[in-house]
């Protein structure tokens, strides 16, 4: 008649947000008892750093280990889902909550500023910034200087040579257009025929991780007085962005590299051979992969566990190509002709990444 010995329903859990980790919450704020008014995010804390205390929470309550529990994010989401607009405010956070009409908004308690929409995740402002970056038609000379100084969390790596038996510069995603002349062209300028040194700016990012954020081709060892934007062959740098031609490559394998026009031949016919020989493989998974693994294995201390770059030589023919990783991956990207004071062609640069975006 009273119901005894029935159990009260439990809530069920809306699914506001996976994989954001865990934080910590007063159980006064998980079980009810009071409402939640503080926010704040401790650096090296439990799970993604962040703590809930609740409106009623006494000094002497939020002293005692024992008032906390540790939950999914997504629990306190439940709770309050106001939450999922500072998820991705850096540690050193420390918010209010302001119930209003709306449901309730997160107030910054250093700078006063009212938190109604979704921060953004610190990759995500940087990536957006670095797409406003790129593929300008000039910089000053100084900003692509600054990648090969090696300061700051910056670092020069010599990954190896490539060979240009013609002269002829192709820069490609090689895993995806490279070896298909529809799709790629050589540069406008040619320079003499050799083998030259293929650096890498390697960044050490706390946004990104580690990641190459230039590579360049260097030609000559004379200073450099200006840099000018690399077009297709039998245009010039006047008609940038004129309509037809387009200046720039597209990556969609996360990969750039360094090739001449005759390498790139002598990869196109390797490509159609190896897929004949291997047909329903991919190229990748099953051929470059493990050299790629194997760059990583010799030099851990410059990339990635899975591999950024290779030198390697096209079998059969010898020529070596310069494959490396396009900074945050896939896109679009320009190079540019470094050019000293007798406008001869010193270096050709490839910038994936603005290094103050990604500190």
């Amino acid at each position: 008649m009273f119901g005894f010995g029935k159990k009260e329903k439990k809530k069920e859990l809306k699914q506001y947000i996976t994989g954001a980790g865990a934080c910590v919450v007063t159980k006064s704020v998980l079980n009810g008892e009071t409402g939640l008014k503080w926010l704040f995010r401790e650096k090296d804390g439990i799970g993604n750093g962040w703590v809930a205390l609740g409106e009623s929470n006494t000094q002497a309550y939020v002293d005692d280990a024992a008032n906390y529990a540790i939950v999914d994010f997504n629990t306190l989401a439940n709770i309050e889902p106001a939450v999922l607009n500072i998820l991705h405010m850096p540690a050193g956070a420390d918010l209010e909550f302001k119930p209003d009409a709306s449901g309730g908004y997160f107030v910054d308690t250093v700078n006063g500023k009212e938190i109604r929409e979704p921060v953004k995740a610190p990759i995500q402002e940087a990536f957006e910034q670095n797409l406003k970056y790129l593929n300008k038609e000039s910089y000053p000379a100084e900003e692509l200087l600054r990648y090969f100084h090696g300061k700051g969390d910056m670092r020069i790596f010599c990954m190896g040579e490539a060979d240009f038996p013609s002269g002829e510069i192709i820069i490609a995603d090689p895993l995806v257009y490279l070896g298909n002349d529809k799709y790629t062209e050589p540069l406008n300028r040619k320079i003499p025929a050799g083998s030259y040194p293929v650096e890498l700016a390697i960044l050490d990012s706390p946004v990104a991780g580690l990641r190459i954020a230039a590579a360049r081709l260097k030609i000559r060892e004379t200073d450099i007085c200006r840099y000018e934007i690399a077009m297709p062959a039998g245009t010039t740098a006047a008609q940038y962005n004129q309509p037809g031609i387009f200046a720039g490559f597209g990556v969609d394998a996360g990969m750039a590299c360094f090739c001449d026009a005759a390498a790139a031949k002598e990869f196109g016919e390797f490509s159609d051979g190896w897929h004949q020989q291997n047909p329903g493989k991919n190229q990748y998974d099953d051929y470059f992969a493990q050299l790629f693994r194997s760059s990583y294995e010799a030099y851990p201390d410059v990339q990635r566990e899975d591999g950024d770059f290779i030198e390697w030589a096209v079998p059969g023919y010898g020529h070596r190509i310069a494959m490396f990783a396009s900074g945050l991956g896939d896109g679009l990207y320009a190079g540019y002709w470094g050019l000293d004071a007798g406008e001869e062609v010193t270096e050709l640069i490839i910038p994936f990444m603005n290094p103050d975006y990604f500190s």
